[in-house]
């Protein structure tokens, strides 16, 4: 049987039932129509997290647990005067190490290392600015990271998963009229896409990417911040917000009826 490929703006296939053995248990063995169905959302974040990492080296193990522990202590204090978000405050579980060092090739004990992370959200950018600019950052005390989020992104992904589905019965019924065929029932529908054996991968149709997999969808145009020595001031002075692009794809089978 003769095999109809089409690809469309939505890199839709039309394919035969002479599939490579690879996809026999992904793809029917009948004749089918395999489309994509994409939604997308620019939302601006509304939650803000902040990661900062504290480590103190020492040959007595309590010294140095006890100088994370009172920098913690002005961390989380700096946290709740701006405002962290409820609830969203964590501290981890002190982590106990030897440090070492190479010193012509030969291991050199320096003491014990303790570390800790803390985290919190906040509602404002303007709070994370402002802890940004009450922190004084140094080798222990260091921000790891901030992170831009929505809080209502489970709502909108499940808004646009059902734009998507409707966008792959669209897509099937315009793809079966353009080749004369009669479109059957659903086969099945799903977010991940099989990996097809003649060179187009999953997730790339119709994308810039060649990787060969899906190109993650933008967590946010909020930059990360590494933050080291007296940076901190000067980065909290720079520090905007993006949008957020959120992103969902699912993939059909539609059968082609005979």
């Amino acid at each position: 049987m003769r095999r109809l490929v089409a690809l469309a703006l939505s890199a839709c296939l039309l394919l035969s039932p002479l599939v490579a053995s690879a996809q026999v248990n992904s793809l029917p063995s009948q004749p089918h129509l395999l489309v994509r169905g994409k939604a997308e959302r620019e939302v601006l974040p509304d939650r803000f997290s902040i990661s900062v990492e504290l480590e103190q080296k020492d040959p007595v193990p309590e010294t140095a647990r006890t100088r994370v522990q009172a920098d913690a202590a002005s961390v989380l204090a700096l946290f709740k005067a701006q405002h962290a978000l409820a609830d969203s405050v964590q501290a981890s579980s002190l982590s106990i190490a030897p440090s070492s060092r190479y010193v012509d090739g030969r291991q050199v004990f320096e003491g014990t290392r303790v570390g800790r992370t803390l985290s919190a959200s906040f509602g404002k950018l303007e709070d994370v600015r402002a802890v940004l600019a009450g922190l004084k950052t140094s080798d222990h005390l260091r921000v790891s990271g901030i992170e831009p989020s929505y809080s209502e992104e489970a709502r909108v992904r499940g808004e646009l998963k059902r734009q998507a589905a409707e966008q792959t019965r669209v897509t099937a019924r315009n793809l079966a009229e353009a080749y004369g065929v009669r479109l059957g029932g659903l086969y099945t529908i799903s977010e991940v896409a099989p990996n097809f054996a003649y060179g187009i991968q999953a997730g790339s149709w119709g994308e810039s990417s060649h990787s060969g997999a899906p190109a993650p969808a933008p967590s946010g145009l909020l930059d990360r911040v590494d933050v080291t020595g007296t940076r901190a001031k000067a980065q909290a002075e720079s520090l905007e917000a993006g949008s957020i692009t959120l992103t969902e794809y699912v993939y059909a089978i539609f059968l082609i009826a005979s």
